[in-house]
């Protein structure tokens, strides 16, 4: 069983035909799928495997216990997401599983692959959900009223997958089992290209957030209504797209996005009484709340210009995270010292890690190109990165 064996059996699961890529969501279709072929393929291994209250699917190998060595991932993407993002860690997770147990090597720590539900964030709005929920890092409550765009809450997603939502929240006991948490990734960025590398240790992941702007303004004809006569929503939206861009450039190393924006009623010939738009924004060390607050001074100068009203919500934030510095050199010297790199993406071992001793192995992606149809890896560079978690995982186990 290869990691790119494993990749080749889910590449028909979630395609998404208008986007290109894939759409596999926390507790739609694709993704109900992907988590029976991961329980499936894990049984298959003599893993015995649970979900837990908030959704998270856990593989034993050996009785559950304290001191646990876990790995894994997720297996939801981002609307039109690429083939590796997130299935990479879970299938390597479970080739290094099997090239383990085909060496006669037996665990003496309780040893687990996880996947997390909910680690993008592209059905309920909130990243790294699972993880989340699961360390007590949001509140079950605002987890639990979350909507989709169909307006779906979490807790009713979660119920018809079979997760009872009012059990949903914290986990402490779970948590304390978990003894070092290690995420294998592909790499959201173009760092080992240039140094002749398959695979890197994470370092550090930068501060990172999302927040929602809400304008209000007067839904009319677009035909009828004269310019002068508008309360246009989009206007101030628009002016804050911009701002966006020219605030974040004059801050060193920051990163600001916005990848959605949604009118409504969203007609051709309406103006919009709404327009909600996302903000994504990244900064190392304390400097992303300070850039936001640039940023919601700008799009309430444009709102009140226009006559407008904005609400700003923030809808998550993490800090910078530096993973375990023992498990880094360990890794290191494990692995014959491969490159170290720092990344601005997030991931669940950046929520855990506030927890437990935590660390990445990221594999390499030539281009850099990420949470697109395009993101890609070579399959010599996805075994070396299932041998390199393999070689951790029995070394941390023993």
């Amino acid at each position: 069983m290869s990691a790119s064996g494993l990749l080749q059996e889910i590449d028909d699961v979630g395609r998404d035909p208008k986007r290109g890529g894939y759409s596999r969501h926390a507790f739609d279709a694709p993704e109900h799928d992907l988590r029976e072929w991961f329980v499936e393929r894990a049984l298959g291994l003599g893993l015995d495997v649970e979900t837990d209250r908030n959704g998270n699917i856990w593989a034993w190998w050996g009785p559950p216990g304290r001191n646990a060595v876990v790995t894994g991932s997720h297996l939801d993407s981002v609307p039109g997401g690429g083939a590796f993002d997130g299935p990479l860690g879970v299938v390597s997770a479970l080739a290094a599983v099997e090239s383990l147990q085909s060496k006669g090597f037996r665990p003496r720590k309780p040893l687990a692959v996880v996947v997390f539900a909910e680690e993008e964030g592209g059905r309920f709005g909130v990243p790294c959900l699972g993880s989340r929920l699961l360390t007590g890092t949001i509140d079950a409550d605002k987890a639990r009223g979350l909507r989709d765009a169909d307006g779906v809450t979490f807790a009713e997603a979660a119920k018809k997958a079979g997760v009872d939502p009012a059990r949903i929240g914290p986990d402490v006991e779970r948590l304390d089992r978990i003894g070092q948490f290690l995420e294998l990734h592909v790499e959201q960025g173009r760092g080992l290209i240039d140094v002749g590398s398959p695979v890197a240790v994470g370092s550090t992941v930068i501060a990172h957030g999302r927040w929602r702007f809400s304008f209000t303004g007067q839904g009319n004809h677009a035909g009828a209504t004269l310019l002068a006569d508008r309360t246009d929503p989009m206007l101030p939206a628009a002016a804050t797209v911009t701002a966006v861009r020219r605030l974040a450039a004059n801050v060193p190393d920051a990163r600001a996005t916005v990848g959605r924006l949604v009118p409504t009623p969203g007609g051709t010939n309406v103006i919009a009484s709404t327009v909600d738009l996302w903000l994504d924004a990244r900064v190392p060390g304390e400097g992303t709340p300070g850039l936001v607050a640039q940023i919601s001074r700008a799009a309430s100068d444009a709102a009140k210009e226009e006559g407008c009203r904005v609400e700003i919500t923030r809808e998550s934030y993490s800090g910078d995270v530096v993973f375990d510095d023992a498990l880094r050199r360990d890794l290191s010297g494990w692995l014959g010292a491969p490159p170290e790199l720092p990344t601005g993406a997030g991931h669940d071992a950046a929520i855990l890690a506030g927890f437990v001793p935590a660390g990445m192995l990221y594999v390499r992606n030539p281009t850099g190109i990420s949470h697109s149809p395009e993101e890609f890896a070579e399959a010599g560079d996805v075994e070396a990165g299932a041998q390199a978690l393999a070689t951790a995982l029995g070394e941390l186990a023993r």
